[in-house]
């Protein structure tokens, strides 16, 4: 982030006469890009199809229903009609029918894909990933009868099989520790879809392209299937009523987000953060994509809402700590947010007493919608509770930008794998979840468990990486790039290799956390895992959160504005 100093301007408190004004800093972050336009979505009727789009969904869906139970007996078939409906957006319509038949499919697993040919790569990878993502622990040993028994390697005529090479690479993102086949059949199928992507035709070739830089398991479901709909329709092979299921589908859930959209952007802009908090991020429209990515079924609109609510109040809070506040000041706001309770109100300045009635007014506003769903009010505590030890972090961190500290790695890495704030951000993601979550699930999620403790690494990781880099010059606050490089005596491109195999170790982990048991139900895993995935699409070389005006808003559009065509 590049911060420069300035006076307090007149958008601010006057300077009290005898008082030194106080220089402020400012990152002049460019303004929304979205203006006023999803309030054109706020008509009451927007996200109600006619009847004859409702009718024709239902019997799509009934057809596809159909087409799914009558390939049971042939099972190459079943798993690449999973395969496309997952792709495609439409799994949810059929959890139940998939969730047996992958269950039956991990029975037969090792029994049915034993001495397969070489040609047969495809669909024994293609199984071994979906079986994975679906939870289950199915060996990887499958994969050496594709390997030379005298070379030791894979076996060269599979370089001519461009998709058995693609499902090979998607598979392999599944792998764990000690996988050490799955290491070496990633390491083998990345050099050889490199060496071949110039050669093919569309669509595989555009699927190469896509998956070499965002495979399918740590892809964001929402983008995803806007993607691979254009994919799947230039497949000669495809499906004409699972396509236009799709598009159908798609559209009428974009229609949905539209009028959410439509809402929030109504509660955000009564608080006139524009002229209150001029050096804020308005960045409302990411937060509600990043929720959608954690969940964009219908019945997550309550758990969207506040999700993307707090998020968008964070990118303020944060702002005030990282730019805008002096520590004096944010040590007042520290205090009060350990308190949330409106006797702080008193000892804050003007700009964050704005800020801090408009957070009372949200948890009040969450208990309210709870109650109302008949949802248990414990939770709201753990949500508050999180973001107390989220301002002890930011805290930490003002204190070593106002004393010029690089602490070791260990005392930075303590408090930036909170402020990555995925716990935080999953508390919340939970808190308007009808079904599935109890006091267990918000303490396991409170308590740090592995796939969030790995999930931060990658946040915080990427993140202090890719501001290094953009910036090309010394930033304020240290980074865990300049404190590594410190506490250890090594170069930045050192550092970098080091933090790459730390990400590679943390993604890993992550994929472990995801096999069955699972500590809480299989969607809330989910639900935690998606926060990392989204954030891997908008840090793709870039911050794409902060600066969202070129490549972040070419990836939402799709999802938010634009329509399919049918």
């Amino acid at each position: 982030m590049s911060v420069c100093l300035q006076a307090s301007s007149s958008s601010h408190p006057p300077v009290k006469e005898g008082v030194p004004e106080i220089v402020r800093r400012s990152a002049n972050y460019h303004p929304c890009v979205w203006g006023d336009h999803f309030l054109a979505y706020s008509g009451p009727d927007h996200a109600i199809p006619d009847h004859d789009t409702e009718r024709k969904i239902q019997e799509l869906k009934e057809e596809v229903k159909e087409m799914l139970l009558s390939a049971a007996p042939q099972p190459n078939q079943q798993l690449k009609l999973i395969d496309d409906l997952q792709r495609l957006g439409l799994a949810y319509h059929f959890e139940a029918e998939i969730n047996l038949a992958l269950h039956d499919m991990n029975g037969i697993f090792s029994e049915l894909f034993a001495n397969k040919s070489e040609d047969d790569l495809r669909m024994v990878a293609l199984c071994f990933r979906l079986l994975r993502q679906q939870g289950y622990d199915v060996s990887s040993d499958v994969f050496k009868q594709f390997k030379d028994e005298n070379k030791g390697t894979f076996k060269d005529c599979l370089s001519k099989d461009v998709e058995g090479l693609l499902s090979l690479y998607e598979a392999a993102h599944l792998r764990l520790h000690g996988e050490d086949i799955l290491e070496e059949a990633l390491a083998f199928t990345t050099s050889q879809l490199e060496q071949l992507k110039g050669q093919l035709k569309n669509p595989l070739a555009a699927q190469v392209t896509h998956a070499l830089k965002i495979p399918i398991w740590r892809s964001v479901n929402r983008a995803e299937a806007r993607r691979y709909i254009s994919v799947y329709s230039e497949d000669d092979s495809h499906n004409e009523a699972l396509l236009l299921f799709a598009k159908l589908d798609f559209n009428l859930l974009q229609k949905l987000h539209q009028g959410e959209l439509a809402n929030i952007y109504r509660w955000w802009e009564k608080f006139n953060f524009k002229e209150k908090l001029p050096f804020a991020r308005d960045r409302w429209v990411e937060c509600y994509f990043w929720g959608l990515g954690l969940y964009f079924e219908p019945q997550y609109a309550l758990a969207r809402t506040i999700l993307t609510k707090v998020f968008s109040l964070m990118i303020v809070l944060d702002d005030i700590y990282d730019v805008y506040g002096t520590l004096e000041e944010v040590t007042l706001l520290t205090d009060a947010i350990d308190r949330l309770d409106i006797s702080a109100l008193d000892q804050l300045p003007d700009y964050m007493k704005y800020f801090y009635q408009i957070l009372l007014d949200f948890y009040a506003e969450v208990e309210e919608d709870l109650s109302k769903e008949g949802l248990p009010l414990y939770r709201v505590q753990y949500a508050k509770d999180a973001m107390k030890q989220l301002t002890r972090s930011y805290q930490y961190e003002a204190e070593c930008l106002d004393k010029g500290l690089v602490p070791t790695m260990d005392e930075y890495m303590h408090h930036g794998l909170v402020t990555a704030a995925l716990t935080i951000l999953g508390i919340h993601s939970f808190l308007g979840i009808r079904d599935m979550v109890t006091e267990k699930s918000l303490d396991w999620i409170s308590h740090f468990p592995l796939l969030i403790r790995a999930g931060c690494l990658f946040c915080r990781l990427t993140d202090d990486m890719i501001e290094l880099e953009a910036e090309k010059k010394t930033v304020d606050t240290a980074s865990a790039v300049e404190c590594y490089m410190k506490q250890h005596g090594v170069s930045k491109e050192h550092t970098f290799s080091e933090f790459r195999k730390q990400i590679v170790d943390a993604w890993i982990d992550i994929n472990s956390e995801c096999l069955r048991p699972t500590a809480v139900p299989m969607p809330l895993i989910s639900t935690a895992f998606n926060m990392v995935r989204v954030t891997n699409l908008l840090y793709q070389d870039i911050d794409g959160f902060t600066t969202s005006e070129t490549k972040t808003k070419e990836i939402l559009t799709p999802v938010l504005v634009d329509s399919i065509p049918i």
